[in-house]
């Protein structure tokens, strides 16, 4: 799928930037947050992304430096250790040598917002306990669904149905997902440059990305193109999901993205990253707002959960337009 890398369009993803002015409640906003409502809503219409460059009183990096290192010791774990973590849900399980996807390691942890969510996790994980490790998980989890909630409200309001947003909380889950990516292999005294994760658009509403120093990231742009997305490290990658795409009767962009391990790179990938999905009994409907003659109903209504079981059980790219598609 896709041309190959064009390296020289690396910086077309759109950078904003989030400052505490932006978290603030709806009677204490201001000019600002309706400007920076549009520059978000255009850029998930145009590219499906954005870089997000958040200040410290929003997400501290020392907060980020310390969900890194706390993710380094979970994956260090024993192998059986970590297979405790058991999901029904596709991908949720932890996930390790895949053949797919070798290189790539993976938690999906459920309801992660929710209080007990992390200690009940860390105490699968650790017997004994980690209270370092349980109290970082908490704090980013907060902060990175506080900040997919404030982006989700930004793209409603500028879309002109701002008044769907507290339905669309209400019906809200959080999945947190820890990743780990392996350096790729020697082969002829020579690394290969390697897929780490497979190209995909996210099922969710929106998602939240945080990573480490080591890059890898890549989006195929509306024109067949891969492109590689530098992520600064103050920033954080913005992504629209299928269902937030659907629900916006295809206003959105759910971008398709992979992680390509360059034959460069000399240390492990860390990334986590905070899901917000629509809850299994949730009927995903395009609101009357968003249909008119310039923009015809693309989408019919459709069960959340029943599109993810069609979707894991036939892995295809075109997996909406074919389930829901009018």
């Amino acid at each position: 799928m896709g041309e190959e890398v064009d390296h020289d369009q690396a910086l077309l993803v759109p950078v904003l930037e989030f400052s505490k002015e932006c978290l603030v409640p709806k009677q204490e906003r201001s000019e600002e947050w309706g400007a920076m409502s549009t520059k978000v809503r255009e850029a998930c219409e145009s590219h499906g992304c954005f870089l997000l460059l958040v200040q410290e009183e929003v997400m501290p990096m020392r907060l980020r430096e310390d969900m890194v290192m706390a993710m380094k010791a979970l994956f260090d774990l024993p192998e059986e250790t970590k297979q405790k973590h058991t999901s029904p849900r596709a991908y949720q399980s932890y996930q390790g040598k895949c053949p797919i996807i070798p290189l790539n390691e993976s938690f999906g942890i459920d309801n992660a917002c929710q209080p007990d969510a992390a200690e009940s996790f860390t105490n699968l994980m650790w017997l004994q306990g980690n209270s370092s490790f349980c109290e970082t998980m908490k704090s980013m989890s907060s902060k990175m669904m506080e900040l997919n909630f404030t982006v989700l409200e930004m793209v409603l309001e500028s879309l002109g149905v701002g008044k769907h947003y507290t339905s669309h909380v209400e019906n809200t889950t959080a999945v947190m997902r820890f990743m780990k990516y392996k350096i790729p292999p020697i082969s002829n005294d020579v690394r290969d440059t390697s897929v780490g994760l497979v190209p995909h658009t996210d099922k969710s509403s929106l998602t939240i990305l945080c990573q480490n120093e080591v890059q890898g990231l890549e989006i195929l742009t509306k024109q067949g193109q891969w492109v590689q997305v530098p992520v600064p490290e103050r920033a954080v990658v913005v992504f629209v999901g299928d269902a937030l795409k659907a629900w916006s009767n295809g206003r959105l962009h759910a971008v398709t993205h992979r992680v390509m391990m360059s034959k460069d790179i000399k240390e492990e990938r860390y990334s986590f990253a905070m899901f917000g999905l629509p809850k299994e009994e949730f009927m995903i409907e395009v609101p009357d707002e968003l249909i008119d003659d310039e923009h015809p109903l693309l989408y019919r209504p459709f069960n959340f959960a029943e599109y993810y079981n069609y979707f894991t059980a036939n892995v295809r790219d075109d997996a909406l337009e074919v389930y829901a598609g009018v």
